[in-house]
């Protein structure tokens, strides 16, 4: 019967120095270690593992190995419960810790982070993952500590640790989470490793993350930035990687989490405005009335939407537009925001919409305002140039005048987006018959695109440099315009025509003898050879190709058979 007794005694105390030996916070505490099951496209399980909630919103870390390839997530909690993986909020390859958030029902039990690292020497506890209302923790010491950054420490520890134990938490005594378990080189080693918790809690989204490698090699669902400044820069980065679907859904979250964004909005109201249903267009007429409703500040409001209805109308080519959106309307609304706030960019647009509407005079007199603002550049230096260029009784020299004002905005030494800007001065001037300052002009456009040109190209240049007499540049442009397009009859004819002018006869005789082969309704054709074969005294083809050229309805021969043929 004693002995019995001392048995009783001794299984009490046993049990009371085991329940002196684990600390108080690890009945709650284990509710915020869960097990993590991961699969890929084909969902098939890839891989299982653990983690730990680090905020009461769902927000939890875990290795990044287990995410890497796997296209959906779920964990499974303390009580049995199965949770989806919702959105990932960052990783980091090397250090293997993927950070991301789940559902939950209610405030999720988390781990309060330490603010300070271990010291070496510190005893630490390992809280493995446990549906057990009784777990069993493991101790272990520091033996060093090496710091990641200033906020973010790498922990060596005196502890054996198994592939099981893998992204478990690693707690100090007073319950904070200090780390997460790592990977062994060993299942034998005595050592083990931890990532410091805050470098986890430290990871995140930003509008740069679109190019994140490690990010990218996760199919699921990622997380928004912190703040709608980089939300919105990451939007405009995935307009241009995502598509239509994809987008849009990232633009309904985007909204979720910034409902009251204007240019969130107003976003997918341009999206949608381009879906060319009935549907598609009510859902844009709502966005764009709900960017007004929560804009704050009305006058880029009304520029903005202004602005998306201008480009809808722009995108539209010959197809009938929503009754809602029209250059009227978008005139409207751009002249609100400028009564409100009379910006620069504000009467650009007015500008661009009056010229769209055909109203060159009134788009000018936008255009001119803008160029005596801070805004003034080379785009709206061009801009007043085509609008006083397609006005009625307009003045060429003034049109030229606003082209130089607009090239002289550009910076040296002249690039590929100075190009466009001397190709149009070069046209302008051709046009004014100024044809050895367009030359110039064509020169300076070849050598800002590298020389990279088309056959058209060599084929305009060429004529300005025939009207100054530059014949052999003339016949190597030419040249060059037929070995790079010689399917086009008009380059073999001009070809002819110079080698005519220069005297080159036979050269021309072949040149019209081949467009004629490509085109046998090709009228100057036989007017021209006509007149090389006169030019030989052959008056009998001469007058043979003349009348052919008569007959196709051309209005110069006349003279020609007066002149030989009689």
């Amino acid at each position: 019967m004693m002995k019995k007794t001392l048995w009783i005694i001794m299984g009490c105390l046993m049990t009371q120095w085991a329940s002196a030996q684990t600390p108080k916070w690890v009945e709650k505490a284990r509710k915020a270690v869960f097990s993590v099951v991961t699969y890929d496209k084909g969902n098939q399980i890839k891989g299982t593992g653990n983690g730990f909630y680090i905020d009461n919103m769902g927000t939890a870390l875990s290795d990044y190995s287990l995410f890497e390839g796997a296209d959906r997530a779920v964990v499974i909690n303390a009580d049995g419960k199965q949770l989806d993986v919702l959105s990932i909020m960052g990783a980091n390859s090397m250090y293997d810790v993927v950070k991301f958030n789940t559902s939950f029902d209610k405030k999720q039990v988390s781990l309060p982070v330490a603010v300070q690292p271990a010291k070496v020497g510190e005893t630490v506890y390992l809280l493995p993952y446990s549906t057990q209302k009784a777990t069993t923790l493991q101790t272990g010491k520091v033996t060093a500590v090496d710091s990641i950054d200033v906020r973010s420490f790498y922990y060596t520890l005196e502890m054996k640790t198994g592939e099981k134990m893998v992204s478990c938490p690693i707690m100090n005594a007073q319950g904070e989470v200090l780390g997460m378990i790592q990977r062994n080189a060993s299942a034998e080693s005595m050592e083990s490793y931890a990532l410091g918790a805050s470098f986890g809690v430290n990871l995140g989204i930003s509008a740069l993350s679109m190019n994140d490698g490690a990010l990218n090699q996760i199919g699921i669902k990622k997380a928004l930035p912190d703040t709608e400044e980089q939300a919105l820069v990451y939007l405009y980065m995935s307009a241009e990687t995502m598509d239509n679907e994809s987008y849009s859904k990232l633009l309904n979250d985007f909204l979720v989490q910034y409902p009251n964004s204007m240019e969130g909005y107003i976003r997918r109201a341009n999206l949608n405005m381009l879906g060319g249903d009935a549907g598609k267009y009510a859902l844009a007429e709502e966005d764009l009335k709900k960017a007004m409703e929560v804009a704050t500040n009305k006058s880029e409001c009304n520029y903005q939407v202004a602005k998306s209805i201008y480009g809808y109308l722009l995108s539209l080519g010959d197809k009938e537009p929503h009754t809602a959106w029209t250059y009227e309307k978008a005139l409207e609304l751009v002249r609100n925001a400028i009564q409100m706030e009379n910006q620069p960019l504000h009467i650009q647009l007015e500008g661009d919409i009056l010229f769209a509407q055909g109203n060159y005079a009134d788009a000018f007199t936008s255009y001119n305002k803008v160029n005596q603002s801070e805004l003034a550049s080379a785009a709206t230096f061009y801009s007043a140039c085509k609008a006083k260029q397609l006005m009625e009784g307009s003045d060429m020299n003034e049109v030229l005048a606003l082209m130089d004002s607009a090239i002289v905005k550009l910076n040296k030494p002249y690039m590929d987006e100075a190009a466009p800007y001397f190709y149009e001065r070069a046209e302008l001037r051709a046009q004014a018959g100024k044809f050895k300052e367009a030359v110039m002009d064509y020169n300076t456009f070849h050598d800002a695109v590298l020389g990279k040109v088309t056959a058209l190209f060599y084929f305009q240049r060429e004529q300005a440099e025939m009207q100054c007499r530059m014949y052999q540049q003339a016949l190597n442009d030419i040249n060059k315009a037929v070995e790079m397009a010689p399917e086009d009859v008009d380059f073999w004819v001009e070809k002819g025509s110079v080698h005519l002018r220069v005297n080159q006869l036979d050269e021309a005789i072949a040149a019209f003898n081949k467009a004629i082969s490509m085109n046998d309704q090709y009228a100057a054709a036989y007017r021209m050879l006509g007149y090389c074969q006169a030019m030989q005294k052959k008056n009998k083809e001469a007058c043979a190709n003349f009348a052919k050229a008569k007959e196709l309805g051309d209005e110069v021969v006349d003279q020609l058979i007066e002149k030989f043929c009689k």
